[in-house]
């Protein structure tokens, strides 16, 4: 899972970030209002932790820009307003929940465990699947049925990302971003490699034709023999 955490009080910013990092979320941090919606526009992440007041946009304006994208990443409002009127605005604004500092940090993970429940981006069994294909966290491996498909690092997250986005269109920006980071300093060819591996395992196993390709845009997890030809220009929000 990846979480943006946008908050200008630098030392809570980084006991946050860590907060989630112990969880092993992976996680992306800024104490400034544009940076922080440049980066939530990329539209990788599965939580955004806000801010209210901050340097810049402020955070119901970042909010409020992303909806209006059509990103629908479920938010977290961090913030020191504990009025009824505060909380009812953010939550029209379009934020999924609401938390007043300060807080406890045993809070905080539950808040956002529930947002990815209620997103699909976690379950309760902790296996994901499609068809075939799953996904064991707790061995850091994939399957098909019950054959292991003994993944890299990589080649797991990239197999994770397409199972929580599964039948809809990726591009290679965004699967970019969201396994290597926005800081990496290699280029987008590695996802056409990494695919490369992927498909490769899987076709092994009989079920390398699950990952297409949608040609100049990206790739999509689709189990039935359909044309993605017709989708390329209707690119999901994942």
């Amino acid at each position: 899972m990846r979480i943006l955490v946008v908050e200008d009080d630098k030392h809570l910013l980084q006991v946050v970030s860590q907060i989630f990092q112990e969880e092993a979320y992976q996680v992306d941090s800024t104490d400034k209002g544009d940076e922080g919606c440049l980066l939530a526009e990329r539209d990788i992440y599965d939580l955004l932790v806000l801010d209210i007041m901050l340097p810049g946009l402020d955070g119901l304006s970042i909010l409020k820009k992303l909806r209006a994208k059509g990103i629908l990443t479920p938010v977290l409002f961090l913030t020191a307003k504990d009025s009824v009127e505060s909380r009812v605005k953010g939550l029209d604004a379009g934020a999924d929940d609401y938390l007043v500092k300060p807080f406890a940090a045993a809070e905080l993970l539950a808040r956002a465990r529930v947002l990815l429940r209620r997103n699909g981006k976690i379950g309760m069994e902790g296996e994901l699947a499609y068809g075939p294909i799953s996904l064991r966290p707790n061995e850091y491996d994939g399957y098909v049925e019950k054959q292991p498909l003994k993944l890299t690092s990589k080649e797991y997250e990239l197999l994770k990302y397409f199972l929580h986005n599964r039948e809809q269109i990726l591009t290679r920006e965004q699967i970019f971003d969201r396994v290597w980071g926005i800081d990496s300093e290699t280029n987008y060819g590695i996802v056409d490699l990494y695919v490369h591996y992927l498909r490769k395992k899987l076709a092994s196993l009989g079920c390398d034709s699950y990952i297409r390709t949608v040609r100049s845009v990206g790739y999509m997890l689709k189990g039935d023999k359909v044309s993605v030809q017709e989708n390329a220009n209707s690119i999901s929000h994942t």
